[in-house]
Parts: structure tokens; sequence; C-alpha cells
């Protein structure tokens, strides 16, 4: 089932004649757009809201091809967030905007563009009926396919309207496609080298002239509106490319990256990821410079890059592991812990593109890219001094002959059971997760990223076998991580 119909005000204007009686000022959809961005501007608003990572870079390029009047294309690789941005864009729309009643392609009440709607205000005058649109109606979107035709986007002959009687000649036959139906709106093309040239072509009207052509009518219809596109590197998607002519008709190309720091990434994370469970601190910092280094991998082919939803959908599979295992262990709270990211790190491997020379060792891979991640993570959470005397017992612990196991369905209660009270974890909580309320899931998965790290850094041993891990006293081999 659609959206519901949204329900314009009731005070505002019916007709032609109420409309204008009330002020009403006619203005391009540029216009409007480049207006409601000055008055956000100036009033500190936020201009593109759920957009995290790019407010001091894209944004801004944004905003000035906007104040520019330009149509624009956002050059990207995968999952960096083009298609949110695009769709934020209608944020700056009037909310409610007036149209003839009952025309296909929203006429501008004031200077109707179609043969229906310039014979009925000739007709009814001031009596014109109008309607309302909310901004989130006015808002277009094409994903480009090899198999989208000009008739899709700009629109082609109804047959059952000839078949009714009328002339092939006459401009009522035409059935219009997606573009026309988004006049006085934005209109947005995903993937644009992915259309065909001879497609590309039929769009260089509509961003020059503004005006289409269909099957050789003698129609020109001045479209009013703001064309935004996407696109991949083209060094990168072989499957097209964006036509010299039709490159050169976009005012602006504003190139957009993957968040620029851990903190910008975390947000993201947050802000995207379906997390159900509980998702300690050290956590995020572990996914977000796991992410990072998938991204720098000289094992990964960097011009396919990898897309933000690698880290949404790793952080949504920890969610799920520690469900699961609160599920069967009878937990009140699920909780994540380090031990769950190498278990779901086989899932991941279908969001990155690998080497060809790296085929059949993906999830090798990744897995020493998620324990460099937990390594890194660990030295700058917990290589400071305050938790330098709960580290130094836990060694002494091992040292002494105790082991620590831990699996995908150990309990919080199993491991701090096995561990005991132990001086300085007060210190490792703050130190980890200084943010969050103390609860039995959060120490067990904080200490247990304790002697993950203290494994990594070979100041203890691990041992692996049939899903359970068992941390104990360092030995003179060490296991390849």
């Amino acid at each position: 089932m659609g959206k519901p119909a949204l329900i314009s005000p009731a005070d505002l204007p019916t007709t032609l004649g109420a409309l204008v009686a009330s002020g009403y000022r006619a203005r391009s959809v540029k216009v409007e757009i480049q207006e409601n961005l000055l008055e956000k501007l100036r009033s500190a608003s936020v201009t593109l809201p759920g957009i995290v990572g790019f407010e001091e870079t894209v944004g801004p390029a944004v905003e000035r091809a906007l104040l520019a009047g330009h149509d624009f294309v956002l050059l990207g690789e995968r999952g960096q967030g083009k298609t949110r941005l695009i769709r934020s864009l209608i944020n700056l729309l009037d909310e409610w905007s007036p149209h003839v009643t009952g025309c296909q392609i929203s006429d501008e009440p004031t200077a109707p563009i179609c043969v229906a709607c310039i014979a009925l205000a000739s007709e009814l005058g001031d009596q014109l009926p109008i309607s309302w649109r909310h901004r989130s109606e006015r808002y277009g979107e094409k994903l480009a396919t090899p198999d989208t035709s000009v008739g899709d986007l700009i629109g082609d002959i109804d047959p059952i309207k000839v078949a009714e009687g009328r002339s092939l000649g006459d401009p009522e036959t035409i059935h219009y496609g997606l573009i026309p139906r988004t006049n006085r709106g934005i209109f947005a093309i995903n993937e644009l080298p992915d259309l065909v040239e001879r497609i590309q072509v039929a769009l260089l009207n509509i961003l020059e002239e503004r005006d289409i052509q269909v099957r050789g009518y003698n129609l020109r219809l001045p479209l009013d509106m703001l064309v935004v596109a996407s696109a991949n590197p083209e060094d990168y998607t072989n499957r097209g490319r964006i036509i010299t002519p039709l490159k050169d008709r976009f005012g602006a190309e504003i190139r957009t990256h993957y968040p620029l720091d851990l903190q910008l990434e975390i947000e993201l994370i947050k802000q995207e990821a379906a997390i159900q469970a509980v998702i300690p601190q050290h956590m995020l910092d572990v996914v977000a410079r796991f992410t990072s280094l998938v991204r720098e991998s000289s094992y990964v082919d960097q011009r396919s890059g990898v897309s933000a939803r690698f880290s949404i959908a790793c952080v949504e599979e920890l969610s799920g592991a520690a469900l699961r295992r609160a599920a069967i262990n009878g937990d009140s709270e699920p909780v994540v812990r380090i031990g769950d990211l190498e278990d779901v790190v086989a899932s991941l491997r279908g969001k990155v593109e690998f080497e060809v020379s790296q085929e059949g060792s993906e999830v090798e891979i990744l897995t020493l890219l998620a324990r460099q991640a937990t390594a890194a993570s660990w030295r700058a959470l917990l290589g400071g001094q305050s938790t330098r005397v709960f580290l130094t017992n836990l060694v002494d612990w091992f040292d002494a002959g105790n082991t620590l196991a831990t699996s995908d369905l150990m309990s919080s209660a199993s491991i701090l059971e096995a561990i005991g009270p132990m001086e300085g974890v007060g210190p490792l909580l703050t130190a980890t997760e200084a943010q969050m309320a103390e609860s039995a899931g959060l120490v067990a998965s904080c200490l247990e990223f304790a002697a993950e790290g203290l494994w990594l850094t070979r100041r203890i041993d691990k041992d692996q076998q049939d899903g359970t891990s068992t941390y104990g006293s360092s030995v003179t081999e060490v296991p390849e991580h």
C-alpha cells in the first residue's frame, strides 16, 4: 500500500481568483529553493537534514549550486549518501504549492503551460479550480537502468486516448513520463551513466531549453524543475558514461566522500543502523576503525569503494548476535561483545569488492582487518594510565593458571563468574563506556574486550576450537592473527 495522500489545510484558496487575492506570488522552483535556503542560512537552521559528515565539504558545495540556480551531479563511490542528500532537498521547497486541479503536470495556476489547462483557464477565468501539493509530493526519482526508455522519462502516445477517437496530432493523446509529471518540483536520476546514450540525448532539451519533445509532436512544454543526478566515478563504472553534451548542461559536479573521521562514521552508524541490542561505545569504535581499514586495504578494489552500508550492516549483525544470545540464555539485556565480530565477518564479504588475486581469501582478509581494528581501538581506549592496574591484574590472573572461555552463546553471568571481583574494573568501564549505564552485560563486554586486546598485543594466549575461545597465560608460540 502507498502512503496516504496528505490533506492540505482547509484555509488555502481553492480558485484562481482567491489565490491571486491572497497575495500569492508565482516563483520558479529554483527561485523558491534559493529564497528558502537563504532564509535557513540567515537563521542558522539545518539546510540538509539527516546528512552526516558533509557539513564542511559537500554541503557548502550543494548550497552554492542551489544559490546559483544550477542543476548538478553528485559524483562518488557507492554508499556515500548521494541519494539521501538529494532527497533532503525537498525540505527547501515551500510546504504547500498550488496547481491546477487534475493537471497531469501540476501546472502553475497563474501561467498554465499544457493545452488542457490553458483552455480551462480561458473558459473559467478566476473560477479555475486550485489544489495543493505537499512538498513531499513534488519529488520524482528514477534509478537509471539500461532498459529505461524515452517514454518512461519523457512520455509517449497513449493508445487508449487514440482509440477513443482523438487525432494523433492532438497533444492530449500524450501520456506524460516521470519528468513532466515532476514539473514544478525536483527530479533525480540515480546512476545516470547507466542510461544508454540515446536516452541521455533526450534529456538535453530538458536541462538547457527546459522543454520536451514527444514522438515528433510540434509541442513546446517549458518545464520548471531542478534536475539532480548521481553517478559513480567513470573509472569505476564501466557500464556507461555521461555523454559530454549532457555533462556540460549540468551547472555543477560535486564530489562526495565517506566520513572523514571515526566520530563521523560512528554518528552515521547510530543514525542509520536498526539497533535492537546494547552496542557498547568500544564496539562502535571498533566497527568504525574496521570500516576505515577495509576502505584503505590494498586487497580491496578501491575503485568500487566500501559503502557506509558495510558498517551499518556490521552493527545490525552484531545486534542480531546479541539478541540471539540473550534469547537462548534468558538474559533480560542483549549486549554486543567483541567475540561477536569475528562471527559476523563472513556475512559482510558480499559488501566488498576484492582484487581478483584475493579470490577465496575474502573472509581471512576481513578477519585480519577486524583484529587490526580491535587492537587499534584497544590501544586507543585502554592504553592510558587509568587502566594499567586492571590490565596488570588481569594478566597476573591468567598467569596464575586461570582461563576465560567465551563463545557466541556464553552468558554475561558466566564471564563475570569466571573472572570474579578484580581491582580496576571501575576505571576500565570509565575508559571504555563513560557515557553508558553500568550493567552486568556491559561489564562482561568490557572484560572480553580487555582480554581480546591482551591477546592481540601478545600478552596472553587464545585457543579457538569449535566456536569457543579460551584465553589463558602467554606462551612462546603465539597464533598468527
